[in-house]
């Protein structure tokens, strides 16, 4: 992650954006002898691939027109190519637009936006530090950094960013609601990560990428805070994760309990909670 968010330049980042799929995979794997376990990082990596395609592609475009992969060179090179098309099968293609939307590609399978989400929930099999790791701090906050750090791109192309925060708004609202059907206990805050992922690319999506970020940085802590307390619970219960056989733990774990509260006040944007005022 560090190589990822330090890098200079296109290549760099997606070195860093290939490490963190291989962490994940490894860690959602971290039971190897869990057959679940082995589809679930399967599922995980193959997803990503197809992501990671969309980002390569557009790297190669980027490189194609500036003869460039350094940040620097090319966000000062964009604004003279606003209207710049490239001819792909007889057809003339904005070269902004598929630029942005082939990276958008890559943040859609890191991040777990609609259409390329359906390896975040699975990805609970693994244990419940590693699920505060990837779904908090690192593996699907990179495709928000993805869009934040190439903002000068999209800038100049309104119809990829109208895509962005489309997505992102329908993400929120889908994964939402399909988190109130989960009885899984990880299941349900893991869908609740896939919404506030979209709550985020949707700020980028409007320009707003300081709120994007801002609230990426609050939901590392909240999240992981939330995981961590959910292992607490899933550990007192002898390894049950059906929250329809739980209830009545307050007297039990009163620590996880308070702890619980606070980053549910915090992920439902309660004010003080995490900075979420506006």
């Amino acid at each position: 992650m560090l190589i990822l968010v330090t890098s200079d330049n296109f290549i760099q980042l997606f070195v860093g954006w290939e490490g963190v799929g291989l962490c994940s995979f490894l860690l959602i794997n971290f039971w190897f002898t869990r057959i679940q376990a082995n589809k679930a990082a399967i599922k995980a990596m193959i997803i990503n691939r197809i992501g990671d395609f969309g980002l390569a592609l557009g790297i190669f475009s980027l490189y194609s027109v500036f003869n460039s992969i350094e940040y620097q060179i090319v966000f000062s090179l964009v604004p003279f190519y606003q209207n710049f098309t490239l001819n792909f099968f007889n057809y003339n293609l904005s070269f902004l637009n598929l630029v942005c939307l082939l990276l958008f590609i890559g943040a859609i399978g890191k991040s777990a936006q609609l259409g390329l989400h359906t390896w975040l929930p699975d990805a609970m099999e693994g244990p419940t530090p590693v699920s505060a790791l990837i779904h908090a701090a690192t593996m699907v906050t990179a495709g928000v950094f993805l869009i934040a750090r190439c903002s000068p791109i999209f800038e100049y192309s309104p119809n990829s960013l109208f895509v962005v925060s489309f997505i992102g708004a329908v993400t929120a609202f889908f994964a939402a609601t399909t988190g109130l059907l989960q009885n899984d206990l990880k299941r349900v805050i893991a869908y609740s990560t896939c919404s506030q992922l979209g709550y985020m690319i949707f700020a980028c999506g409007l320009s707003n990428y300081s709120v994007g970020v801002f609230h990426l940085a609050n939901h590392a802590f909240f999240k992981a805070l939330l995981f961590l307390s959910a292992g607490s619970v899933i550990h007192a219960v002898a390894d049950e994760q059906d929250i329809r056989k739980m209830g009545g733990l307050k007297k039990l774990i009163p620590f996880t309990f308070i702890v619980m509260t606070i980053g549910s006040f915090a992920l439902t944007g309660f004010p003080f909670f995490n900075g979420i005022l506006f």
